[in-house]
């Protein structure tokens, strides 16, 4: 795994902490409810920590944030530069309003299926894979903030029926949309059942942002690019796009009871 300045920060840093505290790599784990492999891994640089190792370093080290501070700055350089103004832009949202016809939204992703979906694809290294697995996991605490933004999913039938990693892989992430949506009431999803035939959505993904001034930006993202466009006359027309996906799509309380049916055909 190639290391980023940041990372051999965070690394150096937690060297120095433990030393201070005359602690060992296994009472640290320990103490961080770690295994000492990672531990050892993330000192190494061999391992990014995710944002809850770095939360937990600092409470047991009382650092005030300088381990959190020092993993979100990893994360900026880990993320694919043509995905951090959109990274940005997500964090910030108070509305994301996104539709996906091939895959499970990025932010609604397990870690198996994320996993499984870079493996596929063929073209990253193993180390490459799991920074990337870690990044798309790490914008996931959004949704769980004290004000999360309102997030509105729709995603095609198919998403939930392709074969992605595996039906063990799938049936955990068919549950995962399941809990997410029954649990956070912040989180819709919804699904454009098989039946609807063809219909707007099938041009391609595309999310749309709601910016805390009540603007609206689109994300349109490519095999190996991506775009954000803020004209007014495009967000205007993809918000009619959504709007002729959305009324295709079944309810929340049907789309719930259609994962829930099919998470069991995963066995």
């Amino acid at each position: 795994m190639e290391s980023s300045s940041m990372l051999e920060h965070f690394a150096e840093e937690l060297r120095l902490a433990r030393a201070a505290s005359g602690m060992s790599q296994t009472a640290l784990a320990e103490t961080l409810s770690y295994s000492a492999a990672l531990v050892a891994k993330v000192e190494t640089c061999e391992r990014r920590p995710s944002l809850d190792f770095a939360r937990r370093c600092d409470a047991v080290f009382g650092t005030d944030g300088r381990f959190e501070r020092i993993q979100r700055r990893i994360s900026r350089e880990t993320v694919v530069p043509w995905f951090r103004d959109w990274a940005g832009i997500e964090q910030e949202a108070t509305a994301l309003r996104t539709f996906e016809p091939i895959y499970v939204p990025g932010l609604l992703q397990t870690d198996s299926y994320a996993r499984a979906i870079l493996t596929g694809v063929g073209l990253f290294a193993a180390g490459e894979i799991e920074q990337q697995v870690a990044t798309r996991l790490d914008r996931q605490p959004v949704l769980a903030r004290d004000r999360p933004p309102l997030l509105t999913a729709v995603i095609d039938e198919y998403v939930l029926r392709r074969c992605i990693g595996g039906p063990e892989v799938m049936r955990e992430q068919v549950c995962h949309l399941v809990k997410l949506g029954s649990t956070l009431p912040r989180v819709r999803i919804q699904v454009v059942p098989l039946t609807a035939g063809a219909y707007a959505g099938l041009d391609g993904p595309f999310v749309i942002a709601t910016s805390p001034a009540g603007e609206d930006v689109v994300y349109q993202e490519g095999h190996r690019h991506g775009q954000v466009i803020d004209r007014t006359d495009y967000t205007r027309q993809m918000v009619e796009v959504w709007e002729s996906i959305r009324g295709e799509a079944l309810s929340q309380r049907q789309s719930l009871d259609l994962m829930a049916e099919v998470a069991e055909t995963w066995t």
